[in-house]
Formats: structure tokens, sequence, C-alpha cells
């Protein structure tokens, strides 16, 4: 007699046969994301709330929340709310300074998740996740080498961390590629979302004789600088930052990083759906298609500045002379691939005070990136304490 198996029970098996997890519950999931800036900022909470929208899109299960503008100070009162008042199962908190209230909200609500973008302590119930643009500054970095007619680049920088110095220093290494003679000169506003603090900045390196500018600061004023000085007859070239912002500055805009949000917030929450979640440091780059080159969506360089990047040549030890164009192309391509094709933190790289810091032929490990605090010999200054 052939032994009968119950339909539930067979699709039980099925399953298991099959690797299948099956969802944490039929009910949606409730996530809170906290952002640092107002989501029409055009840079970091604009970029994470695209992010957001896009996961609500793709996932019929998923609901989520945010509130803007919310201090460092003010996070952990934030994140009660999302917990006790919005019932939150999962809270994203979007900024560096949020990380010891995070860490501190992963205690107080052990039966809750906790994701820290940009930070680096963890838990049971918190990790941590970043998309980084490093790769993309020092693509940019190559142009802005290549363009200067004054070997003079500027950097206009929010604050002092280890982010924003891994950031300027990938820009510096990528101009020194294309022109050893120029150096990158810093001027830090202490703000994230600070448009007057950005333009002042911007106007006082152009005026000290800065013909292209790259920034951390979450608005377009640094391109609306380099624009009206460009309609005037002074060409200032810039590189948009984390959104598409190229539409500001049509003929000073070269190029920039952007930032995909979407997959990484996709991947978190299906985990997290789908009982896989770990606490685990998640780090994206451009082999991920987290970080993209360009001003905008379509072009990763404006077609304005195609012909004088091609017209720049670049002495390559490994490539031999190649145009500045063709390079930042490759370089994109290396990059897409993984870092094992291409890192732009291979030594010999020395500080500018002569310190050797990463040794000839070494790559900087992720977590000398996550803690750099020293200026490339190619960057003008100290780091403010």
């Amino acid at each position: 007699m052939k032994s009968k198996v119950s339909a539930p029970l067979f699709l039980m098996l099925l399953v298991c046969l099959l690797g299948f997890t099956a969802p944490v519950s039929a009910e949606k999931l409730k996530a809170g994301f906290i952002y640092i800036g107002p989501v029409g900022d055009y840079g970091w909470s604009h970029a994470h709330d695209m992010g957001r929208k896009y996961a609500e899109k793709k996932y019929p299960w998923l609901e989520t929340v945010f509130v803007e503008s919310v201090a460092e100070s003010d996070s952990a009162r934030i994140i009660d709310r999302l917990i006790q008042q919005q019932k939150c199962d999962v809270v994203f908190t979007t900024s560096f300074g949020y990380m010891e209230d995070t860490i501190a909200a992963g205690k107080r609500y052990p039966d809750k998740l906790f994701m820290h973008c940009s930070g680096f302590k963890r838990s049971e119930n918190v990790g941590t996740y970043f998309g980084d643009l490093y790769q993309m500054y020092f693509l940019n970095g190559i142009m802005a080498g290549a363009l200067t007619k004054t070997n003079k680049i500027g950097y206009v920088a929010a604050f002092p961390i280890p982010e924003l110095v891994r950031h300027i220093n990938a820009y510096a290494l990528g101009v020194k590629v294309a022109n050893p003679d120029a150096n990158v000169h810093v001027k830090w506003i202490y703000a994230w979302y600070g448009p007057d603090k950005a333009r002042e900045a911007a106007e006082a390196l152009i005026a000290e004789g800065c013909d292209a500018l790259a920034f951390t600061e979450d608005t377009p004023a640094v391109i609306e600088v380099g624009q009206s000085h460009t309609e005037k007859g002074k060409q200032i070239y810039t590189f948009s930052h984390y959104s598409a912002m190229q539409h500001y500055g049509v003929d000073s805009v070269v190029s920039g990083q952007l930032m995909d949000w979407g997959g990484m917030y996709a991947k978190i929450l299906g985990d997290i759906r789908n009982n896989t979640w770990t606490n685990e440091d998640i780090w994206w780059l451009a082999k991920e298609k987290a970080a993209i080159l360009g001003g905008n969506d379509t072009d990763i360089i404006n077609p304005k500045f195609v012909a004088p990047l091609k017209a720049a040549m670049i002495d390559s030890k490994e490539l031999g002379k190649i145009s500045a164009y063709d390079l930042v192309v490759k370089r994109y391509e290396q990059m897409k691939k993984g870092v094992e094709y291409f890192e732009p933190f291979t030594g010999p790289i020395y500080d500018n005070k002569g310190n050797l810091k990463i040794k000839t032929g070494q790559k900087a490990s992720k977590e000398d990136l996550l803690s750099i605090m020293y200026y490339v010999d190619n960057v003008v200054g100290d780091i403010p304490n």
C-alpha cells in the first residue's frame, strides 16, 4: 500500500528541499528612517529618501515612515517616537552622529532591529551599512587635474570626519594622476546643509585662484557659484555631489558622484523579511552599483567637457600616454568589476608631512579607509581638530 502525504506536509517538504525561506510573517514590515537634513536638500537626505521610496515601491509588504531634519543631539527622542508611537519594526539612522544613540536604542529595544549608516559600532540587533563614493571622487579628481588652468583645486567640506577626509584624499589622488603640479585647498563649513556657508566658501576658494571645485554639502550652492562665474566669462569647473545637479550648472558641472541607496535598502529589508538578516557591516561601492559616476542620470561626463578631456594627455606608468577621458572611462570600468581590479588608495602614498602611509604596491584596507585622518601630499594645510 502506498503511503499518502498530506498536501501541507508535502509543501513543507518541497520548501525544505528547494531551500526556500519562509517570510517572517504575512503582515507588513514597518521601517522608520531618520534624516539629518530635509528630503529636498538635493544631497544626502534626498538620496536616502529616494532609496526608501524605491524599497517601498518594490515590496507590497513594506510600510515606511521618515523624520527629516533631525539634529544629532535629538536622535534618541526620535528613535523612541518611531518605536513607541509609530510601531516600527526596524529603524534606519542615516548620519554618523546618530551612532551612540542607535547603539543605546538597541539595548532599550532588544526585540527591534536598527541599521546605522556610516558608523562602525554594531551589536546583536544593530547593524551598519554604507555606500561610499571615494572611487568617484578619484575619477572626478582626474578630470579636475586635467582641466585646471591655475593648478589650484578647491574643496568645500562639511565636517572633518574620516568619511570626508577619505573623499578629499581620493579627489586629490586623482588630481595628482592627471597633474602632479596641482594642489587641493579645503574650506570647512561645519554644516551638512548650509547653502550660505557653502556659497561663501566657494567664493573664497575662487578668489584664492581655484578654478575647479568639488564639495560635500547637501545643496547645489557650490555649483550655482561656479555657473555664475562661468557665465561671466571665468570658467569654473564643478562636480556634482550625491544627486543629479548638472542642470544647476550646465556650463560648469563636468561630472560628479551619484549614490543609489535603493538596492541596498531593498536587500536589507528583504533579508529582515526572510529571517536572513545579520548585523554584519554592509559596504557597497561601484561594483554593487551603489556609487555611480556622473552629474546627471544619463551622462558620466557632461558632453561639453568631453573634447577637452580627450585632448588632455596623461603619462601613465601602467598605460603609457592616455587621454584624461579614456583614463576615467577605463578606471571606472575597472572599479565596477571590484577593488581587486583597481584601488585608488594603492601605495606609495605619503601624507602632506612627508610620512609614508601606504607602502608601494599595498592597497589600503577597509579599516584604513574608515579611519583615515591625514591629508595626502598634494592637499594644502591641516585637518582641523
